[in-house]
């Protein structure tokens, strides 16, 4: 999950920042993206190209989001979308990114929902232009109440609940479970998930993501103050790479265990210094979103039925299959 991003900003305002705009490329070949062979506009319906928004609350360098912008940017090569993304931690920030989409008269948005109030309001704006939205990666439990067209991610609690099931399995039974974005959905879904499940005592521990150093110390504080803590489970690969350091330096024996991955941290399931990560595969999360409302746009589909999310996750990665994802892993795409 993020740590606090810089703002990005869509066209049409005074505080705009910098966009990335994904296109077809023009070259031979390019009608197989859904234009012509001279490179005419592709996309949707009434020849111009469509025009998707992707506002997430992910930070900019942040392994995990840009994961979620490549699969979002290989659709958009495909479908023949001008695609901008924009990310911002801040609830009320993002808000007003997706207000700058729909000002912006944008053919589709995509959007999270790690504080789901604050974007009721600019949903509900987007709908009554006529611009249809979807739900990537945060808010579950959110996205039909808050009226969007469907979703793509994991079910938050399901992970949880799938993770304390290995605990058990796993014969801890002290486990710290650390929340690094206090109010985030997902993140307090997850924690709770793992508690209902696991058989062992679960403890919540409230740490300030942007602050990696803050992290790793206070996570170290605790192992020293309750040496019974023999699992520490995190919410990125950062935090759990920060939390593997923490245990050394407290002398603690736990083990750690994270949701999400990145290379490194494939890397260290395959060492054995992490023992097993979820994959809630981001990619896939930011390419079918928009390439879900291009299938709107192109041929009125719903996916899931606009009843049912569409899930890309968990899936767990442990020592014994982290070699196969390590390929993927470093080619940035898992």
């Amino acid at each position: 999950m993020s740590t606090t991003p810089p703002t990005t900003r869509f066209p049409g305002r005074v505080r705009t920042a910098a966009l990335v705009a994904v296109g077809c490329l023009l070259v031979a070949g390019c009608s197989a993206l859904g234009g012509d062979e001279d490179g005419s506009p592709a996309g949707g319906p009434g020849g111009h190209r469509m025009k998707v928004a992707m506002v997430t609350h992910g930070g900019e360098g942040d392994a995990f989001w840009d994961r979620v912008r490549k699969g979002a940017e290989a659709a958009a090569d495909k479908d023949g979308i001008d695609l901008t993304y924009a990310g911002d931690a801040d609830a009320a920030d993002q808000a007003e990114l997706v207000r700058d989409a729909v000002r912006d008269e944008v053919d589709g948005i995509a959007v999270t929902l790690a504080k789901p109030q604050a974007m009721k309001g600019p949903v509900a704006e987007a709908r009554k232009a006529g611009i249809p939205v979807v739900g990537l990666n945060s808010g579950m439990d959110a996205w039909r109440s808050t009226g969007l067209l469907g979703y793509f991610g994991q079910d938050e609690s399901v992970a949880g609940r799938a993770v304390g099931d290995k605990l058990n399995g796993l014969k801890a039974r002290h486990a710290l479970c650390v929340i690094h974005e206090r109010g985030n959905v997902a993140l307090e879904a997850r924690c709770a998930g793992v508690k209902k499940t696991f058989e062992g005592e679960t403890e919540m521990l409230y740490v300030e993501g942007t602050d990696m150093d803050a992290v790793g110390a206070a996570v170290t504080a605790r192992l020293r103050q309750e040496s019974s803590i023999d699992e520490v489970v995190m919410n990125g690969a950062a935090f759990a790479l920060a939390a593997v350091e923490s245990v050394d330096e407290a002398g603690s024996k736990a083990h750690v265990a994270t949701f999400d991955l990145d290379e490194d941290l494939v890397a260290a399931v395959e060492r054995g210094d992490v023992q097993f990560a979820v994959d809630q595969q981001p990619y896939l999360q930011g390419y079918l979103a928009v390439d879900a409302l291009w299938l709107h746009r192109t041929n009125g589909n719903v996916s899931g039925g606009g009843v049912a999310p569409v899930l890309t996750g968990p899936a767990f990665v442990t020592r014994a299959n982290a070699g196969a994802v390590a390929e993927f892993a470093a080619g940035g795409t898992r």
